[in-house]
């Protein structure tokens, strides 16, 4: 048994905020009859409809991209700049697992499953993120140390849990930094380069929990098998 609206928020059709609304303004049904009770609990043999249409019942898919510069993290665009959900071939209603930058590149994974998405984003789950940042500048040991003792984004402290200098270019004076974080916040890794100094030029994910974009071309995807969603499922943190 789930509650009411987070079923229809899986289903992808809209938000759980959004569903909540709908229930309460008496747009949902179950089993024909209208339901405004928030918390309402349903499982997998229930009819649940909104605004007159039957939810449908997706079978739940999960996909690795090796996300390309150029295309945003959501599935539609006021803009109508280019989306990552165009990049995976399926007619489910697939959504992004957290964000990356328009132009920053690598692991991106998408599912319509809302549960496998919420343990990859919450930091209680402690999920590494892992990121290779080509920065402006010969980072020094000192700004290293500050990135990993922490600094102030937004009014937030936030600290890499690794810092690993790959290489440095005297010539084009830039440097090539290996950044592990555990939170998901926005722009994280470009702020906190900025805050000691630095400007990100180029930014690549090259792992989030166990995935990397190993075998996979940059817009190339495959799916997730079953023992990797299973995996993921045992780091919650209940």
């Amino acid at each position: 048994m789930e509650r009411l609206q987070k079923v229809i928020a899986q289903s992808g059709l809209t938000s759980r905020r959004k569903a909540e609304e709908l229930i309460k303004l008496g747009k949902v049904k179950v089993n024909g009859k209208i339901v405004t009770e928030l918390g309402t609990k349903v499982d997998s043999k229930d009819t649940i409809e909104v605004d007159n249409k039957i939810l449908e019942k997706e079978n739940k898919e999960y996909y690795l991209l090796n996300k390309p510069r150029g295309y945003i993290t959501s599935t539609s665009d006021d803009r109508d700049r280019k989306v990552v959900t165009s990049l995976i071939n399926t007619s489910a209603r697939i959504f992004p697992v957290g964000r990356l930058d328009y132009d920053t590149t690598g692991v991106l994974l998408l599912t319509n499953d809302g549960d496998f998405a919420n343990i990859l984003m919450q930091p209680k789950n402690n999920i590494e993120k892992v990121y290779l940042a080509k920065i402006e500048g010969i980072i020094k040991g000192e700004q290293i140390n500050r990135l990993k003792s922490g600094v102030e984004i937004d009014g937030i402290k936030v600290k890499a849990s690794r810092v690993k200098l790959k290489r440095i270019n005297n010539e084009s004076n830039t440097s090539m930094v290996e950044i592990t974080i555990h939170e998901g916040k926005n722009h994280q890794v470009k702020k906190m380069f900025e805050k000691v100094g630095y400007r990100v030029e180029k930014l690549t994910r090259k792992r989030i929990a166990i995935f990397t974009t190993e075998n996979l071309k940059s817009g190339e995807y495959r799916k997730l098998t079953p023992k990797e969603v299973q995996i993921v499922y045992s780091y919650k943190n209940n």
